[in-house]
């Protein structure tokens, strides 16, 4: 393509937005445009970058035998779907509201739906393993966004698999974890993948693959000397904790010399060591008051909370719920003297505490000398905090690590929930009727663009590989008024497209170094520089990642890049 004709708008002021490095640098070198931060456009490049992500992925489904789909993303609550509630009910859902006042919604996945389907279509085991998948755009109302990394709007790969039992649900299972490896190491991409939780989905376990970057918004926990790594959400808590030998002082109540309702973490105004600090978060479950206590130097795991008490969301309880069963407000709650109808789960750290503080279940006041068992009951203690780096690994092997990196696909193995609610069933060689096992296989596809996008760059601009290069080399004329450089220019444009090299041909009226800046914004594999050296048949090429520079003879320039595009 000629520069000239294209749709591609450079821009080297940063923009006054608080994205990151990565957002800003793709609307500077003009793949996207960014509308308020939020609604993101694709400019042509970006169609380039996406389209050979996406072809990359059709690759691997293909090898899979997989089969392409397109399910509607516009969906209705009316349907006789079994968890039509459970989908009313999720805060992330956009719902629309037609002209005849159906309420209607834009589907963030499709198992009920394709699970439908497949019960209308397949009958027998003769039918399957079946593997049905899209690339499709996806809406979800985050609460908070980061561009391309987490976006209202988003492309993904969604795939599903049925099967006739547990043990072919297994094998393609790990087919598919291959297929997602071989994806991200085409990609140039270093990743790991975790165990992670199954969020809303009821199934038997899932994986995340998350690539590594320091700027990542998810933490995974390692082990230092065997292959254990978790998502952080789900790594157990091996550390034992024993109660300090020291003698049990008077248990004290003092009065706070500031408003407690002011500061929720109003014991850390105490000036003590943070491990004697009792800490307390109320909760709503099913109409009724949950305490949780865990120490003042850890924290809280949610998800671990969510799973135990086997509950979707939690809910925090609010001053007034607290106020008239407590008879305070949430930041004054402790855990002595509660009502007998409270139900009270700790942390086991909080088994070590000997004289600790806690608050008095009174505004304005707190205990000091708190001891666990001597001063207060506690239903159960539960491993509900997060581990921490340096504690020993869940798997006994060394001790765990932290790592940041972006999440960008997570499988499921579902088994037969989503058959069983639908009463989608086959029937087997023996002629009963069972329910199909399901697997779910999530890929975020403008997420690997987003997470690509920071991984190839320097301080010039982006350095694409050729696997996702918008173009794989860029043509420049250093002045196109010279007739000899031009006509050599268009020669190359031609003989390389010939040669099935998807070529940018800069051939504006512009000067060289400007050229040069737009290119290595760009980051095209290849530049290729056609200067007045051409008079003696030479050609200037530079590869964009390794600032490698050379002259060659006009007619070299074909094998040196069949040579360098073999090599990456």
């Amino acid at each position: 393509m000629k520069q000239s004709l294209s749709f591609i708008r450079t821009n080297y002021e940063v923009p006054s937005n608080q994205l990151t490095n990565s957002n800003n640098l793709l609307e500077r070198a003009g793949y996207i445009h960014l509308q308020n931060g939020r609604f993101i456009s694709y400019l042509p490049l970006a169609k380039r970058v996406l389209f050979k992500i996406e072809k990359l992925i059709r690759e691997e489904m293909n090898r899979l035998q997989a089969n392409e789909i397109s399910l509607p993303i516009l969906n209705s609550f009316q349907q006789e779907r079994p968890s039509n509630d459970a989908v009313s009910k999720n805060v992330e859902l956009f719902h629309i509201q037609n002209r005849k006042s159906e309420e209607l919604y834009l589907a963030p996945s499709h198992e009920e739906i394709l699970t439908s389907i497949v019960k209308e279509q397949i009958k027998s085991y003769k039918q399957l393993p079946l593997v049905l998948y899209q690339i499709q755009t996806k809406f979800r109302d985050e609460l908070e966004q980061n561009g391309l990394f987490k976006s209202l709007e988003f492309i993904m790969k969604d795939a599903y698999s049925f099967h006739n039992s547990k043990e072919s649900l297994d094998e393609f299972y790990g087919k598919m974890e291959q297929a997602y490896s071989t994806i991200f190491s085409r990609l140039g991409l270093t990743y790991k993948k975790v165990v992670a939780d199954l969020g809303n989905y009821c199934g038997e376990i899932s994986h995340e693959f998350i690539v590594l970057s320091e700027n990542g918004d998810v933490t995974i926990a390692y082990s230092n000397e065997s292959d254990y790594a978790v998502n952080i959400d789900l790594a157990e808590v091996i550390t034992q904790h024993f109660t300090h030998a020291e003698e049990l002082k008077e248990l004290k109540k003092q009065k706070f010399s500031i408003d407690p309702d002011k500061d929720e973490d109003i014991l850390n105004q105490l000036e003590l060591p943070p491990e004697k600090i009792i800490k307390t978060k109320t909760y709503k479950i099913n109409d009724e008051l949950l305490v949780v206590l865990y120490r003042g130097d850890h924290q809280l795991n949610e998800v671990k909370l969510k799973n135990l008490l086997h509950v979707k969301n939690l809910t925090l309880a609010d001053d007034d719920f607290t106020r008239e069963i407590i008879g305070c407000s949430v930041n004054s709650v402790g855990p002595i003297k509660l009502p007998v109808q409270v139900k009270v789960i700790a942390d086991n750290g909080i088994k070590s505490i000997s004289n600790g503080v806690a608050c008095a279940n009174e505004d304005g006041y707190y205990y000091e000398n708190v001891n666990p068992e001597r001063d207060f009951a506690i239903n159960a203690y539960e491993d509900i905090r997060y581990i921490q780096e340096g504690e020993p690994s869940p798997d006994g092997i060394g001790t765990i690590q932290f790592a940041k990196g972006f999440e960008v696909a997570h499988i499921f193995k579902l088994g037969s929930t989503y058959s069983v609610e639908s009463e989608a069933l086959f029937v087997d060689e023996f002629g009963d009727k069972k329910p199909l096992q399901m697997g779910a296989y999530g890929l975020g596809v403008s997420r690997l663009f987003a997470v690509a996008s920071q991984f190839y760059q320097d301080g010039s601009g982006f350095t694409w590989p050729n696997s996702i290069a918008p173009f794989d080399v860029h043509l420049l004329t250093e002045n196109v008024e010279n007739e000899e450089e031009w006509l050599v220019s268009e020669q190359l444009y031609n003989i390389l497209s010939t040669y099935q090299f998807d070529v940018l041909f800069d051939d504006r009226h512009t000067t060289i170094d400007e050229k040069l800046n737009d290119a290595n914004l760009i980051g095209l594999p290849v530049q290729v520089i056609v200067s007045s050296k051409v008079q003696q048949g030479i050609v200037k090429v530079q590869y964009r990642r390794t600032g490698e520079t050379f002259e060659c003879a006009k007619e070299e320039l074909i094998d040196r890049l069949n040579e360098y595009f073999r090599v990456y």
